[in-house]
């Protein structure tokens, strides 16, 4: 076997880079043997982190039983819901850019013949996905896996919960001391929080796209069963080394379009189109916004996990999982089962024995709750290039919604209103400059929708924004508005009162003035100096590109 490793440890001209592997303990016998990569995203910062030293050791096992030398490299991650509503959230998504480049540098300085990826947490799963892709070697992933749900009484709740109570405390419909018990017990375990959101939809969607072992999506954290899917993708990353089977045989246009059907029937997180975007470009393959609604078109929504529902990834997990998912959509032939996958086998055989173990968590595929998809993307005068919304999560009366606007130019400036109570059933609230290059790095808008679903106005208020959502947001959030405000688009030119239509059955946002009006705003507008910045959020502001093209740098 030619191993990329030869040309870092063997001859005589490799002696003074075998010297070094010699002052780390290896031995001859571990140098003689393929050279894995485990990039660990431990830390103990997230808590759906905290524990991956165990799980890497499970992987260290694996790869030593079956033949190879595992050599473990550290990633960072940021915890999404620790940075949520101040600027460290502008930090979030431009780390998946700091984590891609740093697993190809790692990867390709040091000849590494294979990878192992262990992350958890939302931007982590896509960074390390991207690095790989541009260093293209045999590659496996295996996440940290989901939190147990928490307990309010008889009601399982998990973080969206948390969040939308403190709109209903400021609402004074809890006491302090009821937000106080709820903030002790809403996330009870570590892992990744216990909703679908970001973090859980990536890691489903890495079993979806096949880059991952059966259960990887939804086999809970503190189960052990997690430690024997480590021990397991140990063993195998080496299996995938001695067939030759890399990262971008894995993933392919099929795949990527499985992922896509998945994530339409589990209802995902809308941060999933930006980074399934990014995956695709990686690997390049050419995937666009009209892509997503063809798919959404044609694909059931079959599962309604929170924040849609009030079940949690843990249901699905005894429901039969991610498998159990692609073995309903099987039946109306909506996935390709020829493509190989992380087991060395290709979709078809890894399911074949999937069974649905309760219809009520994921529906039969004959009894969908719609029948479109859980995401859909919005066209209009206010979204030239696109808009993301999550259509499980909205209310069947925010299907079709017209309203004012009220305009606000920061995410902070909208939090401060809607918790002085300015807000009022019937609105469409716009917050705006919150884009990739505006933010910069394109903030998550979770507390402005948990506040209005705390204050129960999630079945009357709209919300647009050109920044994005947590996967914990619910209610009719409208995302990643592009073109952006900071780039001249449309929504940098809506005035307070303005009437907003949303028609998200029809894929459809405008703003309902004349066109004559609509030419004059547009060409006398410029967009407001955003706040300045430095470091590297200057150099992400000048790099990035649109939400529509997945938030990449170019």
């Amino acid at each position: 076997m030619n191993l990329r490793s030869d040309n870092v440890v063997r001859g005589p001209e490799r002696a003074p880079n075998r010297s070094l592997f010699y002052a780390l303990g290896y031995t001859d016998e571990q140098l003689d043997r393929p050279l894995v990569g485990i990039i660990s995203a431990y830390s103990e910062i997230v808590p759906g982190h905290m524990f991956l030293d165990k799980l890497e050791k499970a992987v260290r096992e694996g790869v030593l039983m079956n033949g190879g030398t595992p050599i473990m490299i550290p990633s960072i991650g940021v915890c999404d819901g620790i940075a949520m509503g101040h600027t460290g959230m502008k930090y979030s998504l431009p780390s998946r850019e700091l984590i891609a480049d740093s697993v190809e540098s790692m990867a390709i300085a040091h000849g590494l013949d294979a990878l192992v990826l262990v992350p958890n947490c939302d931007k982590i799963v896509p960074g390390m996905i991207m690095g790989a892709l541009r260093v293209n070697i045999p590659t496996i992933l295996v996440s940290g896996g989901p939190m147990l749900a928490g307990h309010d009484q008889n009601d399982e709740i998990s973080l969206s919960k948390m969040f939308e109570a403190v709109g209903a405390f400021k609402a004074d419909l809890i006491t302090a001391e009821k937000l106080m018990e709820l903030e002790k017990s809403a996330c009870p375990s570590c892992g990744s929080c216990a909703g679908m959101y970001t973090a859980n939809s990536m890691n489903c969607l890495s079993e979806a796209i096949g880059l991952a072992l059966t259960g990887n999506g939804t086999i809970p954290a503190v189960y052990s069963e997690r430690l024997r899917l480590g021990k397991k993708t140990g063993m195998q990353i080496m299996n995938l080394l001695k067939e030759d089977i890399k990262i971008k045989d894995i993933i392919n246009k099929d795949s990527v379009k499985n992922a896509l059907t998945c994530d339409m029937a589990l209802g995902c997180s809308t941060n999933t189109i930006l980074h399934l975007l990014a995956i695709a470009n990686e690997a390049g393959i050419e995937v666009d916004l009209n892509d997503i609604n063809e798919v959404s078109d044609k694909v059931p929504n079959l599962c309604h996990l929170a924040p849609a529902g009030d079940t949690h990834i843990e249901d699905l997990y005894f429901a039969g999982g991610i498998a159990a998912v692609q073995k309903e959509l099987s039946k109306k032939n909506l996935l390709k089962l020829d493509v190989i996958t992380a087991s060395g086998k290709n979709l078809s055989e890894n399911i074949k024995n999937a069974i649905n173990k309760n219809k009520n968590i994921i529906r039969d595929i004959n009894n969908p709750f719609s029948e479109t998809g859980g995401l859909c993307v919005l066209f209009g005068n206010i979204a030239k290039d696109g808009a993301v919304v999550k259509k499980s999560a909205v209310a069947d009366n925010m299907l079709k919604h017209t309203g004012p606007a009220r305009v606000f130019n920061s995410e902070d400036d909208a939090i401060k209103a809607i918790y002085r109570g300015d807000i009022n059933q019937g609105d469409v609230v716009v917050i705006r400059y919150e884009g990739p290059k505006g933010g910069p790095g394109m903030r998550e808008m979770l507390n402005p929708t948990s506040a209005l679903a705390g204050m129960k106005l999630d079945t009357s208020v709209a919300l647009i924004t050109d920044g994005r959502f947590s996967g914990a947001s619910r209610g009719a959030s409208i995302g990643h508005v592009s073109p952006e405000a900071a780039q001249g688009g449309a929504i940098g030119i809506i005035n307070e009162g303005d009437l907003i239509e949303i028609d998200i059955l029809n894929h459809s946002l405008n703003l309902k003035v004349s066109d004559e009006e609509f030419s004059k705003r547009i060409e006398n507008f410029t967009p407001i100096e955003t706040n300045k910045v430095s470091g590297y959020l200057n150099r992400y502001r000048r790099l990035v590109t649109s939400a529509d093209k997945g938030a990449i740098l170019k």
